[in-house]
């Protein structure tokens, strides 16, 4: 008798494929990132980033409904002020450009979930992620700075806060002022363990973010190690986070899996801007299917252990999904 064991059996069509598969995926693990520019009526094309684009405050909720179309209900956002100082004052300003497209998007579309990254390399004249004291980044004053922040986001109505600064503490610092002002059900997705990598760059010119001088090194982590993201997840968790977040995605597959293990918490990942724009240029010279490796890529990802994904495909993998292509 051949007793041969016969994996194969289990691949013979689509619906039994898709009936077996082990990494179930769903629209509603999708975070779409949405810049919003305080003095841009319109749109504007990220030339960085190839089918993404600047929104005006005019046009942010245009922006949401491509989103809703799309099946996906969850946007984060991030600004380009019309001013910037040392200190990134404008990042807490009531009137401020994120606080007043969250209003915006808020009004038209009530459920939609909004979630905002809380740094202040966006809004400081020298682009370091915090106040400075010389030519370091004070990470104690940079805490009162993001409490700030955070809170005036969730004032105007964000669902969530998601500080990207890297600084010790600030979970804890932002939850405490959170809670003191009665947001104590409004939760927190920390990027807890973000490295200091090369694939940030199209996302720098995106944000209008990229620091005047040296690097960020002093306080993004250091590629070569995974136990401090271990440390760095656990110290989010004693802090009060909600979700953990590993950053970038692809190239650190590996730290999403262990932190995934380690901690009961959801786990998000994000697919940086230079991921994305490394496969739009390989399928612009025609060296790759974009569809079929945008999937891969994302498969790959919630495989490793990710429950949440925010990358710029986000459109384009809810329609996936929806397909049934994968998920």
């Amino acid at each position: 008798m051949d007793m041969t064991i016969r994996p194969r059996r289990l691949r013979g069509c689509d619906s039994l494929r898709h009936m077996v598969r082990e990494t179930r995926m769903s629209p509603d693990s999708l975070i779409y990132p949405i810049f919003v520019d305080e003095q841009l009526t319109g749109r504007r094309p990220i030339d960085a980033l190839e089918g993404q684009y600047h929104y005006g405050l005019d046009s942010v909720c245009g922006a949401v409904r491509e989103c809703v179309e799309a099946g996906v209900g969850r946007c984060i956002l991030f600004g380009l002020p019309a001013k910037k100082d040392a200190s990134g004052s404008s990042a807490w300003d009531r009137k401020g450009v994120v606080q007043q497209a969250i209003r915006a998007i808020k009004k038209e579309f009530p459920d939609f979930y909004v979630v905002t990254d809380v740094c202040m390399c966006e809004y400081t004249d020298h682009g370091h992620c915090g106040a400075l004291r010389g030519h370091e980044v004070d990470n104690d004053k940079t805490l009162e700075l993001l409490s700030r922040t955070a809170l005036s986001h969730v004032e105007a109505g964000a669902d969530m806060v998601a500080p990207s600064d890297m600084m010790d503490g600030r979970v804890a610092a932002i939850r405490t002022v959170l809670d003191k002002n009665g947001h104590q059900n409004t939760p927190i997705m920390s990027y807890s363990a973000k490295y200091a990598s090369a694939f940030y760059g199209p996302f720098r010119e995106a944000a209008g973010s990229a620091p005047s001088f040296g690097d960020r090194k002093g306080y993004q982590m250091d590629p070569h190690n995974r136990k401090e993201a271990v440390k760095e997840c656990a110290l989010d968790v004693e802090e009060g986070a909600d979700i953990l977040m590993v950053k970038p995605a692809l190239s650190y597959l590996d730290i999403i899996r262990e932190c995934s293990d380690a901690f009961d918490l959801p786990m998000c990942a994000y697919s940086v801007s230079g991921e994305y724009a490394m496969t739009k240029a390989a399928a612009a010279a025609g060296l790759i299917d974009e569809y079929r490796v945008m999937c891969e890529s994302a498969v790959s990802i919630f495989r490793a252990g990710a429950d949440i994904l925010i990358t710029y495909y986000a459109k384009e993998l809810s329609q996936a999904m929806r397909k049934g292509d994968i998920g």
